[in-house]
């Protein structure tokens, strides 16, 4: 689900109008990160105006993108819409939401399936086994690409050139003191991943957590995403965490991959 757009495409922009829209997603995620917020709230950590501020947030309640309860504003269930529509373009998206499902059910953990798109990686499907645990990979959760198990395993089938990119645009930040952070070592695990047929994740986006991942490619041999098993690390390890969950999701990611290159 990558972004195909690139710059230099010879359209002519508003410079103005660019700026505006910067603007007005500035104050969308200040809304997100603050669950609402105020004129007052928002004036100040975007540094625009309150009558600026205002503004943007009077045509985002036109178009029902934002809520307002007394002083405060909210993002609004128009997100819910445009996400649901943009979830069910994803190529076989029936078949992938069916087979997590099985995934959870069987391995009686969390399970997510995840994207690439604009070097992140995002989680677009999660379902949770009789004993899934709550984590940072929810719904719509966006992670920098190298963290999580699933990022790893969608980066290890991408051309050189293309993690090159990536890494150059967005580094590799750490979010615990287990993520790895050095592209020397990044490339290392990636060959790791390739000879094994499976990325780990130890405790290197939630200390306590551990996961495995699975690349999905589609009929054309591109990678379409991952599927993944995370638990906590009492219940993640050893011979569950390298042979039992990583047989799982090979079968089925290739039972998903055989019903989408025949469906």
């Amino acid at each position: 689900m990558e972004d195909s757009q690139t710059d230099g495409t010879g359209a002519s922009v508003d410079g103005r109008t660019l700026k505006s829209l910067e603007r007005s997603f500035g104050i969308i995620t200040e809304l997100k990160e603050r669950e609402g917020a105020r004129v007052t709230e928002l004036a100040d950590a975007t540094g625009l105006s309150k009558s600026s501020v205002h503004k943007h947030l009077t045509t985002l309640r036109a178009g029902d993108f934002v809520t307002k309860n007394g002083d405060e504003y909210r993002l609004g269930l128009r997100f819910l819409d445009l996400g649901a529509h943009v979830r069910s373009q994803i190529e076989g998206n029936t078949l992938v939401q069916e087979k997590l499902r099985e995934l959870a059910r069987e391995s009686g953990e969390t399970a997510q399936f995840t994207v690439r798109e604009h070097g992140r990686a995002v989680v677009l499907y999660r379902e949770a086994g009789s004993h899934g645990v709550f984590s940072k990979g929810r719904v719509g959760k966006r992670f920098h690409i190298h963290q999580p198990a699933a990022g790893k395993a969608i980066l290890a089938e991408l051309p050189r050139e293309t993690v090159d990119d990536i890494v150059e645009t967005y580094g590799l930040p750490d979010a615990t003191e287990n993520t790895i952070a050095d592209e020397d070592e990044l490339f290392a695990e990636l060959e790791r991943i390739r000879e094994r047929g499976f990325a780990l994740n130890e405790e290197e986006t939630t200390k306590g957590l551990r996961a495995v991942a699975v690349p999905i490619m589609n009929p054309d041999d591109y990678v379409l995403g991952a599927f993944a098993v995370a638990g906590p690390t009492h219940r993640m390890k050893g011979e569950r965490l390298e042979e039992d969950v990583p047989e799982l999701l090979h079968r089925i990611v290739n039972e998903l991959e055989l019903n989408l290159a025949h469906s």
